[in-house]
């Protein structure tokens, strides 16, 4: 299992350095965010294709599933929270708050925070 960890590191930094849209500048000077296309689950719902935007890789990061998004942060101490959104309640309202979450490797291979999994190419860090 170190292998693949190592393997898919080795290869989310390889796009990450070689992705031209990983180095354009947005309309106010500042990188846009890279978006990497992956398929997620959430909870046991069916894998579908998404979205997970890299704002900072390995500190910030979102992945945007149907219409929920679900961001994370990493500082660095080894503990990940993610903001998860209520169903039913608008993004940026009170409704959406910060939980730790635990980061765990499953079958497939996935990569899963509480329930909310991805596959593909992610670039940990």
């Amino acid at each position: 299992m170190p292998a693949l960890v190592a393997l898919w590191a080795a290869v989310a930094a390889w796009g990450v350095l070689f992705n031209p849209a990983a180095s354009l500048a947005g309309p106010t000077g500042h990188e846009a965010p890279l978006a990497v296309p992956l398929r997620c689950r959430v909870g046991d719902g069916p894998w579908q294709g998404c979205v997970m935007e890299v704002e900072q890789p390995g500190s910030r990061w979102a992945l945007v599933v149907g219409e929920r998004r679900f961001g994370f942060r990493h500082d660095g101490s080894g503990t990940v929270r993610m903001q998860s959104p209520q169903r039913g309640v608008p993004r940026g309202s009170t409704g959406e708050g910060w939980i730790p979450v635990e980061t765990s490797w499953i079958a497939g291979p996935a990569l899963c925070w509480n329930g909310v999994c991805a596959q593909g190419d992610i670039p940990l860090d």
